[in-house]
């Protein structure tokens, strides 16, 4: 079995170097001590915190040309009806089920109805956009991270004394995604609630996770809307007379931010949570049933011929340009780009070029990337990924790029772009571009962050 990953959409080369080498001369004519300050203070005011650490060390956001950003809204859209098609199918399969890695437990919390017919109304596809290709690796379909935070850092970078010359040269568009966030929340609402009124919010997830200032930043976005909101811990929630509250707090609306997995885990200790969502008595956003999809072998799906008739021809062709070769791991026969062979045997082969991940899991953990991988830790790899569910991923090309930061004094770094885009339903809007030196990019394996400009020739 051979072959490489199919190419396709290209940043739009002149346009994105010369803007990219004007920033940085204007940067570099700057006073370095107050573009420092403009950042970092601008990111602590506005709590852009992880884990207590600022998000990006960063000078310069990430621009994409308006015309690569419409072929990338295209292809992730096709994508998303691959989403729902997947999904629905799923849910009327066992034997699909069974494909994805789906437990009994979550067979069971799945099927009960939310409502509403959509899989996953928010998500982000995790994806790499270098100088010659665009790749999907990842779909975060339960509760897409990071939205609160583009949109709040892209305010930021827009104040900068060097973007505001820049401006001067260059015209840039903000995506706004936590608009289309809240439209999202408003519209599984209506249709589940079609003669209600506003809702109030739960935004539902442990308390003290480093994810808890993006909490308090679409706290504040809500009830500036006039949306009523809370901040839950799970545990903390209470069903009693048909209505879910958090103390005197009463719910219409949970953005479900908690894992699928850490709710069944402590499934006994979230009754309230659990008795709501299957009596209808909230609506819930995502529903567990974008545990479907978030399983990594979505992709093993997609890109596996046998379900190949679930898809459009365009489908098809989207899935062949820019979904990577994706099967969970087992000792089996497969196809690789139409030649068959033994699976262990080719994974073992082909180190520099595969990645090997558990099929349920996040932060980067348990990942191994075959090409900074040894022969003998490749081989421990294969009998750890035999024993419980991983998936086997084809290599897809990654690019460093410069980026001006401040982290130790100013200097230029080259570092990894990994570029994420959300979708809403159907449509994109914004993305979270996370920045490392390193080629496992995860904010909480200590990646960084910055903001995405679409840019235009003025």
């Amino acid at each position: 079995m051979s072959g490489e990953a199919s190419r396709s959409v290209s940043p739009g080369g002149d346009l994105l170097e010369r803007a990219v080498a004007r920033y940085h001369e204007i940067l570099a004519s700057i006073d370095t001590a107050e573009s420092v300050a403009h950042t970092r203070d601008g990111f602590e005011r506005a709590n852009l915190i992880f884990g207590g650490r600022p998000l990006s060390p960063y000078l310069r956001p990430h621009f994409v040309t308006a015309a690569d950003w419409e072929r990338i809204k295209q292809v992730c859209e096709a994508m998303w009806s691959c989403v729902q098609k997947v999904g629905h199918a799923a849910a009327a399969d066992p034997a699909l089920q069974g494909e994805l890695g789906l437990t009994d437990a979550e067979r069971q919390l799945l099927a009960i109805d939310p409502g509403y017919d959509y899989i996953s109304p928010s998500a982000r596809l995790d994806s790499f956009l270098t100088g010659d290709s665009y790749a999907f690796v990842e779909l975060n379909a339960e509760c897409p991270a990071g939205i609160a935070y583009a949109d709040v850092a892209t305010s930021i970078f827009l104040e900068h004394p060097a973007m505001r010359k820049f401006c001067e040269e260059f015209h840039v568009e903000p995506l706004h995604a936590r608009d289309r966030m809240l439209e999202t929340l408003l519209a599984v609402w209506r249709q589940v609630r079609p003669d209600s009124g506003a809702p109030s919010i739960a935004i539902v997830d442990w308390e003290g996770l480093p994810t808890q200032a993006e909490f308090e930043l679409f706290k504040a976005y809500f009830e500036e809307a006039g949306y009523p909101t809370t901040i839950a811990d799970p545990r903390a929630l209470t069903f009693e007379g048909g209505r879910l509250r958090h103390g005197d707090f009463e719910i219409d609306l949970v953005y479900k931010r908690l894992l699928t997995n850490d709710f069944l885990e402590h499934i006994d200790e979230l009754d309230a949570l659990h008795r709501a969502y299957a009596e209808r008595a909230i609506v819930m956003v995502n529903s567990f049933r974008g545990k479907y999809v978030h399983k990594k072998m979505f992709f093993g799906v997609l890109t596996n011929e046998r379900y190949a008739g679930l898809f459009t021809d365009e489908e098809r062709r989207a899935i062949a340009a820019h979904v990577p070769w994706t099967r969970r791991v087992a000792d089996v026969r497969t196809e690789y780009k139409g030649e068959a062979g033994d699976l262990v045997a080719f994974v073992r082969a082909n180190r520099d070029r595969l990645v090997m991940k558990p099929n349920d899991d996040y932060g980067g953990h348990g990942v191994f990337l075959g090409w900074e991988t040894s022969a003998d830790d490749w081989e421990r790899a294969i009998a750890r990924a035999l024993e419980r569910p991983y998936v086997v991923q084809q290599r897809v090309p990654l690019k460093k790029v410069a980026m001006p930061t401040f982290s130790g004094g100013l200097r230029l770094d080259e570092v990894f772009v990994d570029f994420n885009p959300f979708l809403f339903h159907n449509e994109v809007e914004g993305a979270l571009i996370r920045l490392s030196s390193s080629s496992l990019l995860n904010v909480t394996s200590g990646g960084g962050q910055t903001a995405l400009l679409v840019l235009e020739d003025m």
